[in-house]
């Protein structure tokens, strides 16, 4: 199945859709500098559940993920994901 892509190419999953939250995962990775306002300008993402799906990384994958002052930081993929897979998804 084909889904539409944002103006960056990045595929726009439906909101339940675990891909999203592997497109957020290597949004963060990604960036530069990964705020709130540059995950959801890259992925498309609604801001105001992009802290929920960071949570949803950490309970259902065991993603480390912090937010120091406005900057997201992966500490560790954890035992479920694997990066290269994962990464995958942003430009599918």
């Amino acid at each position: 199945m084909t889904y539409p892509k944002n103006d960056f190419g990045v595929p726009q999953y439906p909101a339940q859709d675990a891909r999203r939250l592997f497109v957020l995962l290597s949004a963060i990775d990604l960036l530069e500098r990964p705020t709130l306002s540059a995950i959801a300008d890259l992925t498309s993402l609604d801001r105001d559940a992009i802290d929920a799906d960071v949570q949803r990384l950490r309970e259902e994958f065991g993603v480390v993920l912090h937010k120091v002052g406005e900057i997201y930081h992966i500490e560790s993929w954890g035992d479920v994901l694997k990066k290269n897979g994962v990464k995958r998804y942003l430009k599918a």
